[in-house]
């Protein structure tokens, strides 16, 4: 190879990585900065995130399967309208693992894009040495006092510096190369990010219009629904604060427990002397389950910001869980029962309450909306309404017999 051959070999390798270099940084400032405090931070959502997904989709194969085994009309609609809200969470979860990703990418690519910009400033002065010393015309060298020797001292330097650039070069292209693949990773998730939003727009879509079929046809139900819920809003009216009226709630729960297990009237019989006179004997209330519906999960997905028993900053110890959901976010109801109470409460927004089982009670607050009626009967998973889109935090209480538990005592 002539020596101008090699400066020109030179000079096209080494520009163009100076071009890739500021091609890839400029991409890579395009992809914004991250939500995330730290890598590890991101990494951990990632986990967090994926799991959930995994959770979700388990749960609306499973209600999925339950409404097709369902004999009862009301059983099939209620876990059809749960698998559905299931597949909601799914699809957040998803979304949020592929912000997780997408902010690990940017981050791989700033630390590289940092390493690149260090070794721009040299690449560059050595492209602009290289094309001075090319533009020197050979025959004009010749000419020259010892511009022959100075040929043969440039070839002989060549030959020595020639490898070494070449491989520095070659070192600086495959970090080049593994930009670029960053670079298409990020694509790929954002298309991916996409998708999920998509995917969770029409999933939302048809949970509105199952709820608007569910509410057309409970109206032509009795008049007791509509009893019971003006009857818990007087309670929330009447009510010191909101530990009062879970109480007040619960109580009302349990002497409707008691009146339901009441015996039914004797039939009179066919000959007046058999008559008999019962015995008024006031039914034991069976005893309290030690763990709730095994359906139990939490209402929302969402990293646990203040957990059961802390202590808050007026000294407050905390009698259940801070959740922090995504904007928008699917709530459920945490396992089988019935809604005690469904609306606005004393700054707390939109609170539900729902009485499960054997004493059992959850109370989840904050909520931007709730779909719920008082009085209707739900499964695991129902959906209960939505998180605030500024992504306010939901509570999460759990009472046995009206006194707080810590709710991830019972997570399967």
């Amino acid at each position: 190879m002539t020596i101008r051959a090699a400066f020109l070999s030179l000079i096209a390798a080494s520009g163009l990585c100076v071009a890739a270099m500021h091609a890839l940084t400029g991409s890579a400032d395009a992809q914004g900065a991250s939500s995330f405090a730290s890598p590890a931070e991101a990494r951990a959502e990632l986990n967090r995130a994926q799991q959930q997904a995994r959770e979700a989709a388990a749960r609306a194969e499973r209600l999925a399967e339950q409404a097709n085994r369902a004999e009862r009309t009301a059983d099939r609609s209620a876990r059809e309208a749960a698998a559905l809200a299931a597949r909601i969470q799914q699809a957040e979860a998803n979304i949020a693992a592929s912000e997780a990703r997408l902010a690990l990418i940017t981050d791989q690519r700033r630390v590289l894009d940092a390493r690149l910009a260090e070794r721009q400033q040299p690449i560059v002065r050595l492209t602009g040495a290289l094309q001075n010393m090319a533009r020197r015309p050979l025959a004009l060298s010749a000419l020259r006092p010892g511009s022959l020797k100075d040929t043969v001292y440039v070839r002989a330097v060549l030959e020595t510096t020639v490898p070494e650039i070449r491989g520095r070069t070659a070192s600086l292209r495959a970090e080049l190369a593994q930009s670029r693949a960053l670079e298409e990773s990020a694509a790929g998730t954002l298309a991916d990010l996409r998708a999920q939003q998509d995917t969770l727009e029409q999933r939302r879509r048809s949970l509105a219009a199952m709820e608007q079929r569910q509410r057309r046809a409970s109206r032509e139900a009795s008049g007791i629904a509509v009893r019971e819920s003006e009857r818990a809003l007087a309670l929330s009216e009447q009510a010191r604060d909101l530990d009062d009226l879970v109480d007040e709630l619960g109580a009302a729960a349990s002497l409707r427990q008691e009146l339901a297990a009441l015996p039914g009237p004797i039939i009179r019989p066919a000959r007046p002397g058999q008559s008999q006179v019962a015995q008024n004997v006031r039914p034991s209330p069976s005893p309290s389950a030690t763990s709730p519906p095994s359906d139990f999960q939490l209402p929302v997905d969402g990293r646990i910001l203040t957990g059961f028993g802390a202590a808050g900053d007026a000294g407050a110890v905390s009698s259940g869980l801070t959740l922090a959901p995504r904007g928008g976010a699917q709530i459920v109801s945490p396992g089988r029962g019935q809604v005690a109470f469904a609306g606005p409460y004393r700054g707390f927004g939109q609170i539900v309450i729902v009485e499960h089982a054997n004493g059992w009670t959850s109370l989840i607050t904050g909520l931007a909306k709730s779909n719920v009626t008082i009085g209707e009967d739900l499964v695991g998973g129902s959906p209960l309404g939505t998180a605030a889109e500024d992504a306010s935090p939901i509570t999460f209480e759990l009472r046995r017999e009206g006194e707080p538990v810590n709710p991830l005592e019972y997570m399967g």
